[in-house]
């Protein structure tokens, strides 16, 4: 019998396209790596018997980096990873063990059957939503992998890492070591990233120069009866000259009566919308809904992989003839909202939609099955509810009204009023919103009639600047220049307002900071291609072509990356241009911060600068140490490591329950091999510190392989020993008086054993003793007094009675500050073992 495997994108679509392929009938165990099930079930392929293995990937499998030394940016010029550096697919999440668990596609091609004419047997699914229709027909035209589109994604990626990286390691390094109130972790560029930015920086820079201009408009007031009075607006709109502006008014303010002079009645039509594709769905998000455009995204896809839409990423917006477009609608025959809507188009009939655009991928966002407010609440509801009145609305019929105008005359000047009145509201009963506006109605009259002139006045305005770029606004903008795709272009949104380059203010205006003007005007003074349209929408236009099959991907690749290494070597050259707009808005690291704990060679004070990336500054020897990001540094004590006799300095995550001292110098410039760069002192295995891993390692971590469990002696008398790899922490011995880390070991595990005086009115101990040494992991009091949680998110993993016994090995040190004995496979401690 023939084994099938199936690979879905996320672990809940897996378990949705199993049960509907299996008729529910199936069996779901987790995957070796933990965080993905494996569906199987006995089916037919291909006309013959088969058993189904459905999984899935969770995220992205691999991510393209670089090899080596090309990953540290203290060792190598940005200029060579243009074309110098090696590149590798590596698994983007290690910790999943994805490739181990799927061995899929490339992976494993090598061990898969191969059919007689010695073909490799590989198939693509397509299908646009997860309903037993299109997922049935999506087995039944089982297509090949598209090669081209896989090329035009390896390209992306190639030339998003080589560029990307490149600019935004040369300008970090040379504006972060100059600079203090960046407030940025990276300056950052990128080919898409940095446009989208400069959209919002040009209107930014409309509204500075704008300069407004007064003008002055003449209105006119009507009798239609002795109740009753109409507002006219003036044919010439405005004049901009006071003088003119009078005259006009002269011309007419005498005058007792206004002569109609022409009357006309159309009826016209509002046309209903296209059908939805996902730059409108996120450009009604945040306009309407005031969700973020990658939020919005993420909750499309929620609804998706729960079967209440079609696939969300799409850029178009035709239905193709074959499209059932009653299916989707009778799913929403009985909803509360718009049944009756509903069951009237399908008695009389739908309209069919719109002719949009056939972009070639997925049909447009369509709402699936039925759904109520109470089933989804919150967000995903208001994005469902607007999905599904758009969708009712493209099947619905034009609103048509009638547009009224009266034209008059008063002295020389030519005046109008209009008016509109709805024949047939048509879809706009779905979509009140785009509803016509009421109006006041005109009054009956003829060419020739004459109404009395109430008032004629001259009003005097100013012309107002544009407001800062909507989410929406800068959507559109992206779509029209081509800066990105539907699926990318909530990520660089994103992207600015995390660098710190934009503010979404209230409306979702995107404001740009100070960090991001200078950056934009920056490079308009250097090279204005980076940061214009042009050249990413046309590097674009070469990614479409390489998936068309219609482009080499090795030219464009080549030629792409030979203009941007161009690019940056005279950006390179240039840097003092933007350098000298910089002086302008930032401070010098030697003016930035406050003094905090002593340098170890000239023994003055360092700046703490807390901005980011927050760091020390030492400005006698103009140097900086960069110090761990997301939390709080204080002075430790005044202590000093024994190494270099730097201050230490303490780092703690607030609320997260995680701290630890380091030693600045030691922290960027490792003394010892087996020391990472940014390690603090829970990490160093110096044998005689105090501080150090080697004094208060306890033992080998509960839930990572490499991590250690160390003491962490500033939490008294809530004390707790933490993970110095992971997020674990473990809260022990709340109130103890005092816990010290023995230099004896346990018999049974080799952690270390842990000293602990207890106060006498709350000591947990026989006969209200006030000591006690034993093991964490082994001794039957201490097992009692730990809880274990994540740093991050402080859910309690884990308290009191009830662990099962097992081993924990190692205390993480050994003789001369060497690692201790790591722990066995089929070993573990009694902590870790509550994990499995």
């Amino acid at each position: 019998m023939k084994t099938v495997l199936m690979v879905a994108e996320k672990p809940s679509l897996a378990q949705s396209i199993a049960r509907i392929l299996s008729r529910g009938s199936m069996s779901s165990r987790k995957g070796l790596n933990g965080a993905c099930s494996v569906h199987e079930y006995s089916g037919a392929f291909e006309g013959q018997p088969a058993r189904f293995k459905m999984t899935s990937v969770c995220g992205h499998v691999m991510t393209l980096d670089f090899l080596g030394k090309y990953n540290k940016w203290d060792k190598v010029d940005p200029a060579e990873l243009f074309s110098q550096a090696p590149t590798e697919k590596k698994e983007a999440n290690p910790k999943l063990n994805m490739v181990k668990f799927l061995q899929v596609l490339d992976a494993v091609l090598p061990v898969m059957k191969q059919t007689h004419s010695g073909e490799q047997t590989v198939f693509r699914a397509r299908f646009s939503s997860i309903t037993d229709t299109d997922i049935c027909a999506a087995m039944a035209r089982l297509g090949e992998p598209d090669h081209n589109e896989a090329l035009s994604v390896d390209a992306r990626q190639e030339l998003d890492l080589r560029i990307g990286c490149a600019f935004t390691r040369f300008q970090t390094k040379y504006f972060q070591g100059k600079y203090g109130n960046l407030d940025s972790s990276l300056i950052s560029f990128g080919p898409c990233q940095t446009p989208t930015l400069g959209f919002c920086v040009e209107r930014h820079d409309k509204i500075q120069s704008f300069k407004p201009e007064t003008y002055w408009v003449l209105q006119a007031k009507v009798d239609v009866d002795k109740d009753r009075s109409l507002l006219l607006d003036w044919d010439r709109v405005r004049v901009f000259d006071r003088e003119v502006a009078q005259m006009f008014l002269n011309m007419t303010r005498l005058e007792k009566e206004a002569q109609v002079e022409a009357t006309s009645r159309k009826e016209k039509a509002k046309q209903r919308p296209l059908a939805l594709n996902t730059v409108e769905m996120l450009r009604v998000a945040s306009s309407a809904l005031g969700m973020g455009p990658q939020h919005a995204m993420q909750t499309a896809e929620r609804l998706y992989t729960q079967g209440y839409i079609s696939y969300p990423r799409t850029e178009t917006t035709h239905y193709p003839e074959s499209f059932d477009l009653k299916g989707p609608l009778r799913q929403q025959a009985s909803h509360p909202y718009w049944a009756d809507t509903v069951k009237r188009l399908l008695a009389e009939g739908l309209n069919r939609p719109r002719k949009g655009h056939d972009a070639g991928d997925h049909p447009p966002i369509t709402p699936m099955k039925s759904a109520t407010e109470a089933e989804l609440g919150g967000e995903a509801w208001r994005l469902y509810e607007y999905i599904t009145r758009h969708f009712i609305a493209t099947v619905s019929h034009d609103c048509r009204y009638l547009q009224s105008s009266v034209s008059f005359r008063i002295g020389p000047e030519r005046f109008t009023c209009s008016g509109k009145t709805v024949i047939s509201p048509g879809f706009t009963e779905i979509m009140p919103w785009q509803s016509v506006p009421l109006e006041e109605s005109l009054p009956t009259c003829q060419k020739g009639d004459t109404l009395a002139v109430a008032e004629v006045k001259l009003l005097e305005k100013q012309t107002s600047p544009p407001d800062y770029l909507t989410e929406a606004e800068l959507i559109t903008l992206m779509e029209k220049h081509g800066i990105g795709t539907d699926a990318s272009i909530p990520v660089h949104i994103n992207n600015i307002c995390q660098r710190n380059y934009v503010v979404v203010e209230s409306g979702r205006r995107l404001k740009p900071t100070n960090l991001g003007i200078v950056l934009v005007h920056g490079y308009y003074k250097i090279d204005a291609e980076l940061v214009l349209p042009t050249i990413r929408s046309a590097v674009e236009k070469q990614l479409n072509l390489i998936a068309q099959g219609r482009a080499d991907f090795r030219q464009v690749l080549g030629h792409t990356l030979d203009v941007f290494k161009r690019k940056f070597h005279y950006f390179v050259d240039s840097i003092a241009g933007m350098d000298e707009l910089m002086e302008v808005s930032f401070s010098p690291l030697a003016a930035t911060g406050k003094p905090l704990s002593r340098c170890g060679k000239c023994h003055r004070f360092m700046k703490y600068i807390q901005a980011k990336p927050s760091r020390l500054h030492c400005s006698h020897c103009d140097e900086t140490y960069t110090l761990p990001q997301n939390g709080t540094i204080k002075l430790y004590k005044e202590l000093r490591c024994p190494l270099d006799d730097f201050e230490l300095v303490l780092w703690s995550s607030g609320s997260r329950g995680k701290s630890y001292p380091l030693c600045p110098y030691c922290s960027n410039h490792p003394p010892f091999r087996d020391m990472k760069k940014g390690a603090g002192c829970n990490e160093c295995t110096h044998p005689g510190c105090p501080h150090s891993l080697s004094m208060l390692g306890v033992g080998q971590c509960v839930e990572c392989e490499s991590g250690v469990l160390v003491l962490d002696p500033t939490s008294g008398p809530k004390w707790r020993v933490a993970c110095n790899r992971c997020s674990v922490v473990a809260h022990c011995f709340e109130n103890a008086h005092r816990v010290r880390v023995s230099a004896e070991t346990c018999a049974a595990c080799e952690a270390a054993l842990l000293d602990v005086d207890f106060n006498k009115a709350k000591s947990p101990l026989p006969g209200n003793g006030t000591r006690h040494t034993g093991c964490v992991f082994c001794d039957p009091i201490f097992r009692e007094l730990v809880e274990l949680k994540h740093a991050a998110s402080c859910h309690p993993m884990h308290r009191g009675p009830g662990r099962r016994q097992g081993r924990g090995r190692g205390r993480g040190r050994g003789p001369a500050g060497k690692p201790g004995p790591r722990r066995p496979k089929d070993k573990m401690s009694a902590l870790a073992a509550y994990f499995v």
